[in-house]
Order: structure tokens, then C-alpha cells, then sequence
């Protein structure tokens, strides 16, 4: 260095390696850290307010994803940890869509009983109505019993006053639903004469689509009418008495919703409403009870 008046002069140079203080990176590790930590708490908080089934849903889907959202109907998965998973497993969407249809239901269920229990005159013509919530959905069935022509006269499809009461006070339930409604007439198995053109299969067609009109005429619209069936004798509730007037039925059934296939991957769902047996849009003319061979 160059020296002034004989003294050297020195200079010193001090380097600084990187950024100081809020100019720094290091916070920035800690503050996503932090929000990491806080969006699973607030994601364990969420699911901790679910209903059990909706929780065990998610379990299963975050032990195995891949076998929960595929499904092995033939033994284990490849990564499956001590649990066979079946095609009959849901991904959660669906567990979710049918626990809230179930809770839907369920509610449904104890508004028809109570009004059904509550109307006097039903309690004076022995009407029977079973509602339950299956493995199909809602189900409501208005039973034969006693004389068994509390419904339907014998062998004929013209309604007596105990059915027009009772889907009354169903109809008025069901409009507060969205669901379709599918209607089934079961009859028993005792047959007409043998040379009759009308049988069972017509005879419970009829019946179904009578309780149609009259559940329209409640006030449930008939966008909502999805399907109406008629299984003659071939879906006994009594099948060691086929001749027993429980046999003799109406059926509503409003199904769960099929979430579509192909929706987060899953397999179809296993319970859907069977296929039809018969279906008949309209009734042809009621034969009188006299016409059947045997005594209905």
C-alpha cells in the first residue's frame, strides 16, 4: 500500500456470506411447518365431529387406498396389512352419501310410523304397515292379515278405504323427499281357474298401479314414480305358507342413491334394487273376485 508521510495504511475487507436478519430463509421452514401442523389439527378436529361409519370409512381408505378404492373380491389386496378388502367396500364418498340417506330415512321411518300410529281409523280396520330401512333403502309394505281383504277385496285391485288412508299419510311423508319410488304388488300363490286369461302377474300389477294413483292423488308427483312392478306370487313373504294373506302385499320402496361408477374409482354398488320380475305401465280392466278359481 502506499504509504502517506511514512505510515502504511491498511485496509481491511470483510465479506458477509448470505442474507441477515428478515432477509434470511430459515423462518420460512418453521412458518410452513407451523401451517402443516395447524391444517392436520384442524383436519383431525373435522373428522373427530363425524358419525362412526363415515369415520371407519376413512380408516379403511388410509390403510389401504388402493385396495379400498378397487376392491379384491378374490382375497386380499397386494398391499392389504392384516384385512381382506371385498368389492362390497365403499370409498368414502359413498359411505358418506349413504350414511346421510340412512339418518334421511330413519327420520322418515318415525314420522310414518307415528302418524300411522296416531290415525284411530287405522287402528280400527287392522291396518298392517311395515316400514323398515333394508339394505335397498326405505322400504314401506302394507300387509294383508286378519281376513286378508283389509287392502284389496279377493282376487281384485279395487282399493278398499284402509289403503287410501294409509298412502295418504305415507304420500304426505314421501313428498317431503327427493328419492324415486319404486311400487311392488305381491300377491299369493293360489291361482286362478284354469282356463283364466287374468293371473296373479296381472291381478299384482293392477294392485301396484292402484296405490300409484292414489299415492299421485297425496301429493307425490309423478316425476318421483320410478318404476312399478308386479311379482305375482314369486317373492313370498310367508314361503312355508304360500297361501297366507301376508303374502299379500303392497310394497314402496324409495332406494338408496347410486353414486355413479367411476366416481374416485370404486366398484358398482352391491345392493342395488333387483331387476323386475314384470312391469306393467297400466291396468288393464279389474276382474271381480268371483272369476279366480280359488278363494283369495
Amino acid at each position: 500500500m502506499a504509504a502517506r508521510g511514512g505510515k502504511k495504511i491498511v485496509i481491511v475487507k470483510k465479506k458477509v456470506a448470505g442474507h441477515g436478519g428478515h432477509h434470511g430463509g430459515s423462518w420460512k421452514v418453521a412458518y410452513a411447518d407451523f401451517v402443516t401442523a395447524m391444517m392436520a389439527f384442524f383436519m383431525v378436529i373435522w373428522i373427530l365431529g363425524m358419525d362412526d361409519q363415515t369415520k371407519s370409512a376413512i380408516e379403511g381408505y388410509f390403510s389401504n387406498p388402493v385396495g379400498y378404492r378397487k376392491g379384491y373380491g378374490a382375497g386380499s389386496s397386494p398391499i392389504a396389512i392384516g384385512s381382506t378388502v371385498t368389492n362390497l367396500q365403499r370409498t368414502p364418498l359413498r359411505q358418506m352419501v349413504r350414511a346421510n340417506e340412512e339418518k334421511s330415512f330413519e327420520a322418515a321411518r318415525e314420522r310414518i310410523m307415528d302418524k300411522l300410529q296416531a290415525n284411530d281409523s287405522l287402528v280400527k280396520l287392522n291396518a298392517q304397515v311395515e316400514v323398515a330401512v333394508t339394505g335397498e333403502g326405505l322400504r314401506i309394505e302394507l300387509i294383508e292379515s286378519g281376513s286378508g281383504d283389509v287392502y284389496f277385496p279377493l282376487g281384485s285391485a279395487q282399493i278398499k278405504p284402509a289403503i287410501a288412508l294409509v298412502l295418504q299419510v305415507v304420500g304426505s311423508e314421501l313428498a317431503t323427499l327427493s328419492h324415486p319410488i319404486v311400487l311392488e304388488g305381491h300377491t299369493d300363490a293360489a291361482k286362478f281357474s284354469a282356463n283364466a286369461s287374468y293371473t296373479n302377474w296381472e291381478l299384482s300389477s293392477d294392485r301396484a298401479n292402484a296405490a300409484r294413483r292414489v299415492l299421485e292423488a297425496s301429493g307425490v308427483g309423478q316425476g318421483r314414480l320410478l318404476e312399478v312392478r308386479g311379482y305375482a306370487d314369486r317373492r313370498l313373504r310367508d314361503p312355508k305358507n304360500p297361501s297366507a294373506a301376508a303374502n299379500r302385499r303392497i310394497s314402496l320402496l324409495l332406494p338408496f342413491t347410486n353414486v355413479p361408477e367411476g366416481v374416485v374409482g370404486d366398484t358398482p354398488m352391491a345392493d342395488s334394487p333387483p331387476s323386475p320380475a314384470n312391469t306393467l305401465p297400466a291396468p288393464p280392466a279389474v276382474v271381480p273376485a268371483t272369476t279366480r278359481g280359488v278363494s283369495r
